[in-house]
């Protein structure tokens, strides 16, 4: 009988010789790969090895020929490769060396699987590749890290200007001095902006990626935080000359550069204050002038430019700085000062008033169109009478009255029809409430007001097909009961995004009237009757989209008021969360309103914008092929680009992604000798 010496040696040396196979394919020698029946047969020898009686089991010398295997190879193969090379070709041959180990890694933890999977977790040993990992940087990288540190920092300098300067924050004050004598503000901002983007593209090259932030706030310093008040203050070229003379993208790339350092958009806040302030100022003092000169029109012209201005720098805030609070602020501030001046004895508010006036009055109201004055109106009306804020009906009605007997009955039918609603509604809930007590049966065991609304007088709203809760569908019922007593030729249409709940949430500590919409509503009475649901639970119960029912979550979870509990407790709603009552919640108010968060209209137009364009694209790319029938990649973004340039800038990306969506649409084909060629298909 062999002993177990002499197995493991007959074992190993099968192993040795794949071993030695493997090596010498990284070593780029001849050698044809591995079959499957060699991969196999290793594979079953290490098998054979390790699940032999306990006498004989090899799994302890396997484990520690298998780093002696990796530790020799390093010794006698990896290391002196690496000590005879120099500079780039050091580097280049550490990755290589590297690569290399990584593969020899993966395939010996194929042939040493079985030992990683039982006699390693069984010991509680290093997993194999761990194994590989600590010998490498154990013998290679503690060896030459320096050496090759000094070489990838040796290639930065060399790449920079020749190896002249050692010193990042040296480098780029010596080029920020010259820049800023040489160029005016535009070319010195995108010098700048492509310094950074070299910068971070050397990080994502060289360097570890946790050396980014130090290195970028060294040039970020040097660059834009050192001559920020003579760059932003140039005479001809800075700040103000930015906004005099519209120079949208130049605004742009000012913010992307001074809104990541801290306090930077404080003095572009400040000159943006000054310049407004002085632009406005200068229109007072031209009507001013104007009224000095006895013209009667100098109010209409002033507030009318102060909209225009207005308008026409929040343009500004809006694109060219994101909306970031302090331009906000500097604009707000900027038109308190120009609403606090005087014009001819007469303050900003009259003046104001004076000009609505004109707008208003019969033959004053030349520059707005009709539609535009009754639209704003109407609008304006209807989310004020809607929603209760009319302080009196009677009121509402005068100034109707006086709007009639001045803009004729036209103008004002649809605001009058409003107000009649209202009171007919006011009516006709009081006829409701009567009815349920002389049908108690019917009565749905819920308070329910309902304010029926005339197509024709109000704005269109959105419908959707929501699936209310039982609760909510007793309402319903109970309601349409009683309407029809009143009349069977009307069709009500549910509009449930305007209405508001009034719910008793009770919690451990006391009941809460939870101040909610519908929809809310519709989300907290499921759990009634469950004490956690998924988010594709309740997306399924109440048949809500994806939008809407993110913003309900988030009201209920994420906000202020957590009357929900949320796992994975985040910030952000997921299809995989799952929700909870939540019966710790309290609040030192006996009543609490819970907004929704406001609908990001300019994210919805971002997109439908985005998907016409793709229509666009497609065609352009279909009329191309279909007139070239053959054409290459570049050629044909070249002409989409010139085509579609008359409508809108066109993203090359997108391009891209159009012809690969036209390729899976067989419309178009790759040639199969020219990849980079298409064919016209349809």
């Amino acid at each position: 009988m062999e002993s177990k010496a002499d197995e493991f040696h007959q074992g190993w040396a099968h192993m040795h010789k794949g071993i030695n196979k493997l090596q010498r394919i990284l070593e780029g020698q001849l050698e044809p790969p591995f079959t499957t029946g060699q991969y196999m047969m290793l594979y079953t020898t290490i098998y054979n090895m390790c699940t032999r009686k306990p006498t004989h089991n090899c799994s302890q010398q396997l484990y520690d020929k298998y780093r002696e295997t990796l530790e020799e190879y390093i010794m006698s193969t990896v290391l002196p490769s690496l000590r005879e090379k120099r500079d780039e070709f050091l580097l280049r041959e550490f990755i290589r060396r590297w690569g290399n180990h990584k593969v020899m890694v993966r395939w010996l933890s194929r042939f040493f699987n079985y030992l990683d999977r039982f006699f390693v977790v069984w010991r509680s040993l290093p997993a194999l590749n761990e194994v590989g990992r600590t010998c490498f940087c154990d013998l290679v990288y503690r060896e030459m890290h320096a050496n090759v540190k000094d070489v990838v920092v040796g290639l930065i300098d060399k790449e920079r200007e020749g190896g002249m300067l050692q010193d990042t924050g040296a480098y780029y004050s010596r080029k920020a001095s010259s820049w800023i004598e040489e160029d005016d503000c535009p070319e010195y901002m995108l010098k700048c902006e492509e310094c950074l983007k070299r910068e971070r593209d050397r990080v994502s090259h060289y360097l570890y990626s946790s050396s980014e932030v130090k290195l970028i706030e060294k040039v970020q310093h040097e660059l834009l935080v050192t001559y920020a008040d003579r760059l932003l203050e140039k005479e001809h070229s800075g700040c103000r000359a930015l906004f005099r003379d519209d120079k949208v993208e130049d605004l742009s790339r000012m913010y992307r550069l001074y809104c990541k350092l801290p306090r930077g958009l404080d003095p572009v806040a400040e000159i943006f204050k000054q310049h407004v302030t002085a632009e406005g100022t200068t229109l007072a003092q031209q009507a001013e002038v104007a009224a000095s000169n006895g013209s009667s029109v100098q109010a209409q012209d002033l507030m009318r430019k102060l909209i225009e201005l207005h308008d026409r720098y929040m343009a500004y805030v809006t694109d060219c700085f994101q909306n970031h609070y302090l331009l906000h602020k500097a604009l707000k501030v900027a038109f308190e000062v120009l609403c606090n001046k005087t014009v001819a004895g007469s303050s900003s508010v009259e003046l104001f008033a004076t000009f609505c006036d004109n707008i208003l009055k019969k033959g004053g109201s030349e520059k707005l169109s009709d539609d535009a004055i009754e639209e704003t109106l109407e609008k304006e009306e209807a989310r004020r009478l809607l929603f209760d804020r009319s302080a009196n009906s009677d009121h509402e009605r005068s100034i109707l009255s006086k709007l009639k007997q001045q803009c004729g009955g036209q103008f004002t039918s649809k605001m009058e029809g409003m107000v009649t609603d209202l009171t007919l509604a006011r009516e006709n809930q009081a006829s409701f409430e009567d009815y349920l007590k002389n049908n108690s049966a019917a009565h749905p065991g819920i308070d329910l007001s309902v304010t029926v609304l005339t197509m024709g007088f109000w704005p269109s709203y959105k419908s959707s097909d929501f699936i209310l809760p039982a609760e909510m569908v007793k309402c319903i019922e109970a309601f349409k009961a009683f309407y029809k007593t009143k009349t069977k030729h009307r069709k009500l249409t549910w509009l449930y995004s305007l209405g508001t709940c009034h719910v008793n949430g009770r919690f451990d500590r006391k009941t809460i009237e939870l101040v909610v919409s519908t929809y809310q509503a519709a989300v907290l009475l499921l759990f009634n009757t469950s004490d956690q649901l998924s988010y594709l639970e309740i997306m399924a119960q109440l048949n809500l989209t994806h939008e809407d029912l993110v913003r309900l979550l988030h009201s209920l979870s994420c906000a202020k008021y957590k009357i929900l509990n949320k796992q994975p407790n985040t910030k952000t709603i997921s299809q995989s969360d799952h929700f909870e009552f939540n019966s710790k919640f309290t609040d030192k108010m006996r009543r609490i309103k819970i907004p929704l968060p406001p609908v990001d209209e300019r994210k919805k137009v971002v997109e439908d914008v985005g998907k016409e364009r793709r229509f666009a694209i497609d065609a352009a790319i279909v009329r191309i092929m279909k007139s070239r029938k053959v054409l290459d990649h570049q050629q044909l973004v070249s002409e989409c680009v010139e085509q579609l340039s008359l409508m809108f800038k066109p993203d090359v990306k997108a391009i891209k992604k159009q012809i690969d969506s036209l390729i899976i649409r067989d419309y178009l084909e790759r040639e199969k000798e020219n990849p980079n060629t298409f064919r016209y298909l349809a």
